[in-house]
């Protein structure tokens, strides 16, 4: 055994140098070896009869398991003989003529795990009557297989074996034109170093294979999907719970009424809530009154809304299409407004609450940029697959796209300067249903009662605002009322007007419904 394994390493370590040359016509003597880095030298005598041109064509892209191709590279191609031998990128090709020619090369990718593989024959124009072929390597192979006939067949080789000194042998008679004799030999585990070449197939389904570099993009792609779904996580826990209100301060160092960053009371919904609604819309009006564009006066039991001041600059665009709503042209009294079902498109309030920074857009540039992100993926993956292959990278494109979309909508819909603001409104609620007002100077209860209405309106908290201040000995006036009244009598305007654009939201629900009803 100790003898074997000598030869064995006596023969690795020589080059490859004179075949044996055949001894009969139209025959071939090969030896291989396979070197200690991987590579398979190669050294091939063929006998081509008197007359005769012998042609050999070798594929170097061969079909691999899995909608894979196996790679093989032929370099340093020496031809001593008759002919000529060369390379391309698809196909090492042998043209002999008559004589006896030795072609020697060195084949790259031979080497897949600890399997050595080459077609020691195929695709000759020409039957081979003998081939007899030996193979070295650096340590003496554990198993050997061949398998000899028309492409695709299994059939075995008429000789494959490990002779008593270690070399491994090979031999088959009566090859015919076309067919072909593949030799594979199994070394002992680490031998040489694996050079197989596999890449994916030029196929629909070979374009979608795994490999290397989309394993990496898709490795990627998880750490890009694990850092949304935290990223949205904390953006919806942090909106979730933004923590408790700080206290708020109703009035600033000058004596007026303050509301947290130019807060309107119209933004209560959107921001607490998500939208806007018939009592933003009451909290509006009022707030327009008490900032003296409408003037409120007593009408039959009920109230009457007037144009005071014509709209300015300091008005939001909201501002001004409720001004223009609800008091177009003449006075209109609270019934009168109740049966015109003033409807004011609250997307003015939204855009508003946007621009400020406290909501995010709709559609966000976020999911925006997602859908388009999906629709270059879709084109990217069919170009992929039907050109150079790799096409989950255009998958991984799509995903990636799918899942900014879907981070998008699942962002809540206040950015983290609305949820500040909304966690201060809270505290302005708090301050309004516990104010005292006896701890304002009389010229200060005057304004911050009324510029507070429209937000205790907004917030919730009319009833204790309102309660707090018609306590007082002296209650302050209410100066956008025509006449005499009372911090109470305000507070049932502001109930009466709250009502009526809920009524008259819920009579406008109602008769859509009856129109599509008939």
């Amino acid at each position: 055994m100790l003898a074997g394994a000598a030869l064995a390493l006596l023969l690795a370590t020589a080059p490859v140098d004179q075949p044996p040359l055949p001894a009969l016509p139209q025959s071939a003597e090969i030896q291989l070896k396979v070197e200690r880095d991987g590579a398979l030298s190669v050294a091939e005598a063929i006998s081509v009869p008197t007359g005769l041109t012998m042609d050999r064509r070798v594929a170097l892209r061969v079909p691999a398991p899995h909608h894979r191709d196996r790679v093989y590279n032929v370099r340093d191609v020496v031809l001593e003989g008759s002919g000529t031998a060369t390379v391309d990128q698809d196909a090492f090709t042998v043209h002999l003529t008559s004589g006896t020619s030795i072609v020697r090369y060195t084949v790259d990718g031979a080497v897949d795990g600890d399997r050595v593989t080459w077609e020691l024959a195929g695709g000759w124009s020409a039957d081979l009557k003998f081939l007899r072929a030996s193979f070295a390597a650096p340590k003496i192979p554990a198993a050997v297989d061949c398998l000899a006939g028309p492409p695709g067949s299994d059939f075995p080789c008429a000789a494959a074996q490990i002779d008593h000194a270690g070399l491994t042998r090979f031999s088959q008679q009566n090859l015919l034109a076309g067919q072909r004799m593949t030799a594979t030999v199994e070394l002992p585990p680490g031998t040489v170093p694996a050079n197989a070449v596999l890449v994916p197939a030029k196929t629909l389904a070979g374009a979608f294979v795994l490999t290397a570099p989309v394993g990496w993009a898709w490795a990627a792609f998880a750490l890009f999907l694990l850092v949304t779904a935290v990223l949205v996580g904390l953006a919806r826990r942090r909106d979730a719970d933004p923590g408790e209100p700080p206290k708020a301060e109703l009035v600033t160092g000058g004596g007026e009424f303050a509301s947290p960053e130019g807060v309107l009371p119209g933004h209560v919904g959107p921001l607490l809530h998500g939208r806007a609604g018939p009592a933003d819309l009451a909290a509006t009006v009022l707030d327009l009154a008490v900032r003296n564009y409408l003037w409120v006066s007593a009408a039959d039991g009920g109230w009457r809304l007037a144009r005071r001041n014509p709209p300015d600059e300091h008005l939001t665009a909201f501002e001004r299409a409720v001004f223009e709503a609800v008091v177009p042209d003449e006075p209109v009294t609270l019934a009168e407004l109740r049966r015109r079902h003033v409807d004011v498109d609250p997307a003015a309030l939204r855009a508003d609450a946007v621009r400020r920074g406290w909501l995010a857009g709709r559609p966000r540039r976020l999911g925006r940029a997602g859908v388009r992100v999906v629709l270059y993926g879709v084109f990217l993956t069919v170009l992929l697959a039907l050109t150079v292959g790799y096409a989950q990278l255009g998958v991984i494109v799509v995903l990636a796209g799918a899942v900014a979309a879907v981070a998008s909508a699942a962002l809540p819909a206040r950015r983290r300067a609305g949820t500040d603001v909304a966690r201060r409104l809270r505290g302005v609620a708090g301050q309004l249903a516990s104010v005292k007002p006896k701890e304002l100077t009389k010229p200060q209860r005057e304004l911050v009662f009324s510029r507070g209405l429209p937000y205790a309106l907004a917030l919730g908290e009319l009833a204790p605002w309102v309660a707090a201040f018609d306590a007082l000995p002296h209650p302050p006036p209410v100066y956008w009322h025509d006449g005499e009244v009372t911090p109470d009598q305000a507070g049932s305007f502001a109930t009466a007007l709250a009502g009526t654009f809920a009524g008259a939201h819920r009579g406008h629900l109602l008769d859509l419904v009856s129109e599509k009803q008939r």
